[in-house]
């Protein structure tokens, strides 16, 4: 979802490196070359399933089968009597110097394994596709299709410091079928840095937020750019894990994060997921593509960011036609590498945050994280027009103390004054590094915010909508997407970090309803769907509230997962689906129609 972006300049490994999956490595121990799917020594207990709190219509699911590890598609480079030996040494110099030195020190608790991967955020097994869920009310007629969701699902245990942002992109997959029928299944997406380290048998690439930290941070990337040099590892060939975003554009699935370009996963089928591998849009793209790209739904291109967190310009912007053919790279123009995860576009501009949460590499030497927040920056947006080539039309508009890390929507209106004004909908969070680095016992606020900004005056003003709440990760319709918008569908964030409910505030009057879980109930990201009518998504038009609202949601108590589907006008539930695996918090979703499967390349 979110991580920082390093490249190495190495020699490629071996070509056998792509080939069969039946070779040993062997440096001072021979490791048999096979997937271990999480192989921790943590495991989760198994306890007696306790009766469902409503009654339902008799079982007809069957055991889940067995899930036999997936062969790599990639196998270890033939290595010579000198890399052998250089990569023994290696080995050691992590085992005895590195590792000793990480456990001299306490993990603060956002990059302490036992905090950020335990409980629902801990990791589980891939799913096969497992067939008539129990269902519980009726699923609307109109819901045809796949709601996918990523998140981060690690699969070795890490070595030293983790993040949740730092695990392996996991897809969950819910196919809703006619007759009240449902479908589910997980899959890995099959990153070039999950094949290698699958067949290394061990988590080998850095984390880049859970690890880089200080100077143990500054010997692992050492570690791993020594191993990248000689060929125990290719670099080249990208080092994300895809765990964070994930868009269905010009007929194929991306699953993305913004440290590597996009993962192309198809939907087969009978609902399997199945990686078709790292996708540069034929040849169009070679840097990272942030996890949120914007469809326009007016014009069916996407426009999206990069950032890099060495090289200058830190930031570009680009869109893709239609057709997937990308345009020209904007420059943009920034002091220092800024964290840039989201933004937003209206009809004619896009909206780039400028904040204050940025990369600091020296602080690494110093013995800090290389992600800090920057007290003496003012944060601004940038107002680019769309069809600009270069930066020279950007209005910087100064928004102080702003941070946010998502943006549900923007749009233009003129003011009283007859100005042109953008205005963005955000979740404005503080401490902006929260999420970053630890906070004590510092209450995390994550706002609802309006902010609107005068193009004429370059002058901004900021409300918060609803002061009384944590709400984050929110949608609107994909079909008012740069349009102004009445409602936005946000996940209620308490207690932070798990999400009890969802909130659907009215923008125009501040009004809130809420669905909450229940008690020992938590969600994420809700999805907003219009309704769909002859096959087609419902257009703008219709009231924003025209549609349902779905999410996974854990129950902590009776240890179980489901699906849940609200009608979005009495924010009700009108469906749930019964899950047969756990389903672990996670990031973000889309839902991919019936129609739209047929499209798929």
């Amino acid at each position: 979802m979110h991580a920082l972006h390093f490249t190495t300049t190495t020699s490629p490994p071996s070509p056998a490196l792509l080939q069969n999956a039946t070779q040993t490595y062997t440096a001072t121990t021979q490791i048999t070359c096979k997937i271990l799917i999480n192989p921790s020594k943590k495991t989760l207990t198994h306890k007696t399933q306790k009766p469902p709190r409503q009654p339902l219509p008799p079982p007809n699911t069957k055991p889940l089968p067995q899930v036999n590890p997936a062969k790599p598609n990639i196998s270890l480079p033939h290595l010579n009597p000198f890399q052998k030996l250089a990569a023994s040494l290696l080995d050691a110099v992590e085992t005895s110097l590195i590792v000793p030195q990480e456990k001299k020190h306490a993990l603060p608790k956002n990059i302490d394994p036992a905090v950020q991967i335990s409980g629902n955020f801990a990791p589980v097994q891939e799913c096969p596709v497992h067939h008539g869920l129990e269902v519980v009310g009726q699923i609307p007629d109109c819901l045809r299709g796949v709601y996918v969701r990523n998140g981060a699902n690690p699969m070795f245990p890490p070595s030293g410091g983790h993040h949740l942002f730092d695990g392996d992109g996991m897809i969950h997959a819910l196919t809703l079928g006619s007759s009240n029928r449902a479908s589910y299944s997980c899959r890995y997406t099959r990153t070039s840095r999950l094949e290698q380290e699958a067949m290394l048998g061990r988590s080998i690439f850095p984390k880049p937020i859970g690890e880089l930290h200080g100077h143990s941070g500054l010997a692992r990337l050492g570690m791993f750019m020594a191993r990248a040099a000689i060929g125990l590892v290719d670099s080249s060939r990208g080092t994300g894990v895809a765990n964070a975003g994930l868009v269905y554009f010009n007929g194929r699935l991306l699953a993305m994060s913004e440290d590597d370009l996009p993962y192309s996963v198809k939907i087969k089928g009978d609902g399997d997921l199945e990686t078709i591998g790292r996708f540069d849009f034929n040849g169009g793209l070679n840097r990272p593509m942030i996890a949120h790209p914007k469809v326009d739904p007016l014009t069916g291109e996407l426009h999206a960011l990069s950032y890099d967190v060495v090289k200058k310009p830190h930031l570009k912007y680009f869109r893709f036609s239609t057709c997937g053919i990308k345009s020209r790279d904007v420059d943009i123009t920034l002091d220092q590498p800024t964290m840039v995860h989201d933004f937003a576009i209206t009809q004619n501009y896009v909206v780039i945050p400028d904040q204050q949460v940025v990369f600091k590499l020296s602080k690494m030497i110093k013995g800090g994280g290389p992600v800090i927040y920057d007290r003496s920056k003012t944060s601004r947006f940038g107002i680019l027009p769309k069809g600009h080539v270069d930066e020279s039309g950007i209005c910087w508009i100064d928004v102080p103390d702003c941070f946010c890390f998502h943006l549900c929507n923007s749009w233009e209106e003129i003011s009283d004054a007859g100005d042109p004004t953008v205005v963005v909908i955000g979740s404005c969070m503080d401490p902006p590094d929260s999420i970053f680095n630890e906070q004590g016992n510092n209450p995390i606020r994550a706002e609802l915010t309006e902010i609107r900004m005068n193009l004429r005056t370059r002058e901004s003003t900021r409300r918060v909508l609803v002061p009384s709440l944590n709400l984050e990760v929110g949608q609107v319709n994909k079909q008012v997407v740069g349009q102004k918008s009445k409602y936005v569908y946000m996940a209620i964030a308490e207690p932070w970090p798990r999400c009890s409910g969802i909130a659907k505030v009215d923008l125009e009057t501040g009004s809130v309803s809420k669905y909450m879980y229940g008690s020992g109930r938590f969600g994420g990201e809700p999805l907003y769907v219009p309704r769909q009518r002859n096959g087609s998504m419902a257009h703008h038009g219709e009231d924003d509230d025209e549609g349902f609202i779905m999410g996974f949601v854990r129950d902590e108590v009776e240890e179980s997962s489901e699906l849940v589907i609200l009608e979005a006008s009495s924010m009700k539930q009108v469906a749930l689906v019964r899950l047969p695996a756990r389903v672990p918090y996670g990031f973000h979703g889309t839902f991919v129609s019936e129609q739209d499967l047929k499209l798929q390349a």
